[in-house]
C-alpha cells in the first residue's frame, strides 16, 4: 500500500537537512520544485510525466522570481548617493547569486592555500586579471574577509554589478587621471583603517593580454604601506577560457592558489615599485613562465 504522506514527509525531511547544510541559491530553487512535485503527487496523484512538469513548471518560476527580484534589489541602488558603510545584506545576497553563476556557468574551482588567509584584521589582496569573472570568483572564495575591489568606472554600467559593487564599497578608479587615481587609493587605504572591509586589486590595471602576466602598476601597493596591513598574494588560472567553454557546454577548471601573505612589517622601508616587482616574480613563479611577458 503506497502512503504518499510518508513519502512526502521523507522527501521534506531530506530537503531541509540538505539545504541547512549548504543553503544555495540554486539549492532552495531545486529543493522546493521537488516539495512542491511531492505535494501534487500526494494530492492529485498525477502521472510521471504530469509530476516531472510540475517540478519543471516550478523551477522556471522560482528562477525567474529570482531574478525579479534581483532586478528590484538593483533598482533601489541609487549609484549617485554616497555609500559609506558595507551593506550586509547585499553582500550577502551577492553571494548567493555569485554561487549561483558559478554553478551554472560549470566553474570548477581548484583552490590551494586558502588556510592561509588573514583571520583577523584587513589586508590588501592581490590577483592576476584574466578574466571579467575574477573578482566573483575572489569574493566567493574569500567571503568572510569583506573584500571591496578596485574597480574601472565602466563597470558601473553592467546590469546589477554596479548596484552591488557600490553597496559593498567597492572604489572606482579613472585610470586615465593620477589625480583621481590617487584620491580613489586614500578612499581606500581610509576604509581599511577604519576597519569596514579589505581591499582587492588587480595590479595589471585591467584585462591587458591574454594568459599573459601583464605589468604592474605599482601606486595601488600604496595601500598596504600606508594602512599598515599584510598584502595577500593570489594567483588565477583558466578563466580566460571561460566565455569560450560556456558556448560549448563545456566545464571550465580554474585554479585558485593563495601564494603567501606578506607581513606589514616586511612591507616597510621598500618602495611600491620594490613591492610591485616581488609580487610580480611570486606570481611569475606559480604561474609558469608561459605567463611572462617578453620586452
Amino acid at each position: 500500500m503506497d502512503h504518499p504522506l510518508i513519502d512526502f514527509l521523507i522527501v521534506l525531511a531530506v530537503s531541509l537537512y540538505f539545504f541547512r547544510k549548504k543553503p544555495t541559491l540554486l539549492g532552495f530553487i531545486g529543493w522546493s520544485s521537488l516539495i512542491v512535485m511531492c505535494l501534487t503527487a500526494m494530492l492529485a496523484q498525477p502521472g510521471p510525466l504530469m509530476c516531472l512538469m510540475v517540478f519543471a513548471a516550478c523551477y522556471v518560476g522560482l528562477f525567474v522570481l529570482a531574478f525579479l527580484f534581483l532586478c528590484i534589489l538593483c533598482a533601489l541602488v541609487d549609484l549617485n548617493k554616497p555609500q559609506e558603510e558595507d551593506s550586509r545584506f547585499y553582500r550577502f545576497v551577492m553571494h548567493l547569486y555569485i554561487e549561483a553563476l558559478i554553478s551554472l556557468v560549470g566553474l570548477k574551482v581548484e583552490t590551494a592555500g586558502l588556510e592561509k588567509t588573514p583571520k583577523e584584521g584587513r589586508f590588501l589582496l592581490v590577483c592576476n586579471h584574466q578574466n571579467e569573472s575574477d573578482p566573483g570568483i575572489l569574493l566567493h572564495y574569500f567571503k568572510k574577509s569583506q573584500l571591496a575591489f578596485i574597480s574601472k568606472k565602466e563597470n558601473t554600467t553592467m546590469f546589477a554589478v554596479g548596484k552591488f559593487m557600490h553597496k559593498i564599497l567597492c572604489q572606482l578608479v579613472n585610470r586615465e587621471n593620477d589625480r583621481e587615481a590617487l584620491k580613489t587609493i586614500l578612499k581606500c587605504i581610509q576604509l581599511i583603517k577604519e576597519d569596514k572591509v579589505s581591499i582587492g586589486a588587480f595590479p595589471e590595471g585591467g584585462i591587458l593580454v591574454k594568459d599573459k602576466l601583464s605589468h604592474f602598476r605599482s601606486g595601488m601597493f600604496k595601500i598596504a604601506q600606508k594602512a599598515n596591513v599584510p598584502i595577500v598574494v593570489c594567483t588565477l588560472k583558466g578563466t580566460s577560457d571561460l566565455f569560450h567553454n560556456i558556448k560549448r557546454f563545456k566545464r571550465t577548471h580554474v585554479q585558485l592558489h593563495l601564494l603567501d601573505v606578506i607581513p606589514a612589517e616586511d612591507l616597510k622601508g621598500k618602495t611600491t615599485v620594490e613591492i610591485a616587482e616581488q609580487v610580480h616574480a611570486m606570481m611569475l613563479a606559480d604561474l609558469g613562465e608561459e605567463y611572462r611577458i617578453e620586452c
